[in-house]
């Protein structure tokens, strides 16, 4: 029987509540591995290998709330996408959903060691530290940072991303100073409604400048 994506990296997570750093260095695991299943080793980073895994559906919608969304329904991953967002957003929310898909099954669990109030927040760093890990791998950035490639906009053509997601992830590997934090939105999705799924749970948005320290 042959094992999906999901399962694989899902067989990474330790079953045991999680210390902060634990969470940070577990979501570059997965990404690693996740690129070394797909025999992607230059960027930029396909998301065929996360559209193509059969129980995942991507929808985009204009216009929605926020950068993105997942939900369960009937069997299959439902991922909502805001279309009125540039290309290189929505593949970065895309990534930070596959990491919320990754994390359900053993939400409660992982993230007992975080305080309640900040269980949310920190969830969301979390999966945006894993889309930067995806899509931007360290030994990716330091390669093209010791050949010379310094911009930022060059940097991000590269890999397919935004000169902020670039400018953080910098930081993060320590090629640079990392960027402050950044504040989160709360937003109801009460009322929206899509041809496959009604949403109706609290989802956090996306926000363009992802900041987390690097990983130790």
């Amino acid at each position: 029987m042959n094992r999906t994506p999901i399962t694989t990296l899902r067989d990474l997570v330790p079953l045991r509540p999680l210390l902060r750093h634990e969470h940070l260095r577990l979501a570059e695991l997965q990404a690693q591995r996740f690129l070394k299943l797909a025999s992607i080793d230059a960027p930029a980073v396909p998301m065929r290998i996360i559209t193509d895994i059969p129980k995942i559906r991507v929808s985009v919608m204009r216009p929605f709330p926020t950068s993105g969304a997942s939900h369960w329904k009937n069997g299959l991953w439902m991922v909502i996408l805001n279309g009125r967002e540039p290309q290189t957003r929505r593949r970065f929310s895309l990534a930070h959903e596959f990491k919320h898909i990754l994390d359900d099954r053993f939400r409660d669990l992982i993230y007992a060691q975080i305080r309640p109030r900040d269980r949310d927040e920190f969830s969301e760093q979390v999966c945006d530290y894993f889309a930067g890990c995806l899509l931007i791998p360290r030994p990716w950035l330091k390669r093209s940072w010791g050949r010379g490639i310094q911009s930022t906009k060059d940097l991000a053509r590269i890999f397919d991303v935004s000169e902020a997601a670039i400018e953080t992830r910098l930081g993060q590997v320590g090629l640079t100073e990392p960027r402050p934090r950044c504040d989160w939105a709360i937003i109801d999705w009460n009322t929206i409604r899509t041809d496959d799924v009604r949403i109706t749970r609290y989802e956090r948005a996306l926000h363009p400048d992802y900041a987390l320290g690097a990983a130790a």
